[in-house]
C-alpha cells in the first residue's frame, strides 16, 4: 500500500564554476573536471495525496489543475505525440513509478522561468523523491538521479545534458562534483565560514530575460567535438579555473575563490559573447561605479535569466544602493541562503 500523503522539497542551485564541464563525455576528455555549485533555500515543492480516480495535478506556477485518466498513459501519449504538453516530464516520471491512478499532486517550482538555476531538474528530482516515498519503491539517491537524468534528457531533446543540476536538490549544501576517470565523486564543502563569505559577497539577480541553456550547451558540445579551437581553449580555461577554485576552498582562501568565480565569468563571456544581454551589461557597468571590485557571472552553463554579482569587499557596504539600481533597471534581487546538507 502507498503512503497516504508525502511532502518533499528540493533546492535549485547556483553554479559558481565548471558548468558545461559536467556533460558526458567532455567530463572524461578534459582532465580532472570539477563543477562547484550550491543548493539554495529557493526550493521546488511537491505534495502527493492518495485520491481516488486518475491523476490530478495542481500547478502553483501555472495556477491550474489538470486531470488525466490512467488510460491516457499509453506509450504514444507519453513518449511520442505531446499529449501531456508541458506536463510531459511529470507524466514520464509518474509512469516510471507506475503512479498513474488514485493520485493528487501539487507542484511548485523554486525559481522563475528560464532563470538558469536548474529549476526543471530540481522539480523533476523532487517529484521522483516524493514518488519514491509515496510508492515505497525504495530507490537509492543514485538510482533516482539516473532515472530522472535519462527522462529529462529525453524530454529536452537537445543533446547531452549535464549532471550538476540534480545533486543540490538531492544533497543540499555546497558541492564539488569531481569526475575522476569514469567515476563521479561528490564532496560536501559546506561550512559556516564559507557560507558567510558567500552571503556577504555574492548577490543573485533575476533579469527577467529568459534563456535556454540546453540549446547553448548543444552548440558548445558540437563545437568541442568538431575540435573548434575557441571552444576547446575556453572549456580548458574554465576547467583550470574550477580546479583552482576547488583548491582555494579546501585551503580556506575564500577571497581567491571569489576572484576565480569572476575569472570564470569572464572566460564564459569569451566563450559565449552574447551570454550577458545588453540590459545586464548596462546594470553591471552602473554597479562597477559603486564597487570597482565587482565581477559578474551568468547563471546556467549557457546563460540564464539570472546572474550573480561577486564582490571582494562586501560591495563597499553599499548594497542598498545596488538594490535600487537593480530595481530601476527592471530587474529583481533574489535574496537567498545556502541550504544545509541533507
Amino acid at each position: 500500500m502507498p503512503n497516504s500523503s508525502v511532502f518533499e522539497t528540493g533546492s535549485v542551485r547556483v553554479d559558481f564554476l565548471g558548468g558545461t564541464l559536467d556533460i558526458h563525455p567532455i567530463n572524461l576528455i578534459l582532465p580532472s573536471v570539477v563543477t562547484l555549485n550550491a543548493a539554495l533555500n529557493l526550493s521546488a515543492e511537491v505534495k502527493i495525496i492518495e485520491k481516488s480516480g486518475g491523476v490530478e495535478i495542481f500547478s502553483h506556477d501555472y495556477n491550474e489543475t489538470k486531470r488525466f485518466d490512467s488510460t491516457e498513459f499509453t506509450f504514444n501519449n507519453i513518449y511520442q505525440n505531446n499529449h501531456f504538453k508541458h506536463y510531459t516530464l511529470v507524466a514520464q516520471i509518474l509512469n516510471a513509478f507506475n503512479a498513474i491512478k488514485n493520485i493528487h499532486i501539487e507542484l511548485k517550482s523554486g525559481s522563475p522561468p528560464g532563470a538558469g538555476l536548474g529549476g526543471s531538474s530540481a522539480m523533476a528530482i523532487t517529484l521522483a523523491n516524493a514518488l519514491n516515498r509515496f510508492t515505497k519503491k525504495n530507490l537509492s539517491k543514485d538510482e533516482i538521479f539516473k532515472l530522472v537524468f535519462n527522462i529529462e534528457a529525453r524530454v529536452l531533446d537537445c543533446g547531452p545534458t549535464g549532471y550538476q543540476d540534480y545533486y543540490p536538490a538531492l544533497m543540499g549544501g555546497v558541492l564539488a562534483l569531481k569526475m575522476n576517470q569514469e567515476k563521479l565523486e561528490i564532496e560536501q564543502l559546506y561550512n559556516e565560514e564559507l557560507l558567510n563569505v558567500i552571503s556577504d559577497n555574492i548577490i543573485l539577480v533575476y533579469s527577467g530575460i529568459t534563456r535556454l541553456s540546453a540549446i547553448n550547451n548543444w552548440e558548445v558540445f558540437k563545437g568541442f567535438f568538431n575540435k573548434e579551437e575557441k571552444i576547446r581553449k575556453g572549456l580548458t580555461e574554465i576547467a583550470e579555473l574550477s580546479n583552482l577554485a576547488y583548491t582555494k576552498i579546501t585551503e580556506k582562501k575564500y577571497s581567491e575563490f571569489l576572484d576565480l568565480i569572476k575569472a570564470e565569468g569572464n572566460a564564459r563571456k569569451e566563450l559565449f559573447p552574447t551570454i550577458l544581454a545588453d540590459e545586464i551589461v548596462t546594470l553591471f557597468n552602473q554597479v562597477k561605479k559603486i564597487d570597482e571590485s565587482c565581477g559578474i557571472k551568468a547563471c546556467g552553463a549557457g546563460g540564464g535569466g539570472c546572474f550573480i554579482l561577486i564582490s571582494s569587499n562586501k560591495f563597499n557596504n553599499r548594497l542598498t544602493e545596488i538594490e535600487s539600481l537593480i530595481t530601476r533597471n527592471s530587474m529583481k534581487l533574489l535574496p537567498f541562503t545556502i541550504a544545509k546538507p541533507k
